[in-house]
């Protein structure tokens, strides 16, 4: 039996999936979450073979709690599952070392597939999202930059966000001009939907 664990912040999709997940013979939902920074302590609880997390998670997203699942918990695979379906995404999931990458828009049939798939260490990925992820410029900023500008894209001020970080307010202003003239954007706003629409965040 595959012991899974369900991370997603909409209750009747969450709800949805885990009836359907159910119904099959091998997999079993032994927990289900809807905030992000439930996935760690829930998944040291239930000890899961598999987690299935949404990227876009209230608390902490989905590709951060992903990653610190494969440092704390290496043994339990992880599934991502998103409607993002963008090339920038998929190269984020891939650098969190996540065992899968599933659309929402998939069948169901194709969930339970990959989650076998991921539970017996194989790695689950669309076809056609990893030729464009192949096609598809890297990011060039750096991590504490896309960190900066995540923050930023929550509405927080540059004092907000460096005491988030623990870096001195002008080190942030420095960071925001640096993203910006790095992604030949107009402004911060301009900087963080060309980042969005990349998938970089």
């Amino acid at each position: 039996m595959i012991k899974v664990m369900l991370a997603e912040d909409m209750h009747m999709v969450r709800g949805a999936l885990v009836a359907l997940l159910n119904l099959e013979p091998d997999i079993e939902v032994v927990a289900d979450v809807s905030t992000g920074t439930d996935i760690m302590p829930t998944a040291l609880k239930f000890e899961p073979d598999v987690a299935v997390i949404d990227i876009d998670l209230p608390g902490k997203d989905g590709l951060t709690a992903a990653s610190e699942l494969h440092e704390r918990l290496p043994k339990i695979r992880t599934l991502i599952l998103t409607g993002l379906g963008r090339p920038g995404t998929l190269r984020r999931a891939l650098s969190a070392r996540v065992g899968g990458f599933l659309l929402k828009d998939a069948p169901p049939r194709e969930l339970a597939d990959a989650i076998r798939s991921v539970a017996a260490g194989r790695r689950v990925i669309d076809s056609q999202l990893a030729l464009a992820a192949w096609d598809s410029a890297d990011c060039p900023l750096t991590a504490r930059e896309i960190e900066v500008l995540r923050l930023a894209s929550e509405g927080m001020e540059a004092v907000e966000i460096a005491a988030a970080l623990f870096l001195s307010a002008g080190t942030v202003r420095n960071y925001l001009t640096t993203i910006i003239g790095k992604l030949n954007a107009r402004n911060r706003v301009d900087a963080i939907r060309i980042a969005t629409t990349a998938g970089w965040l």
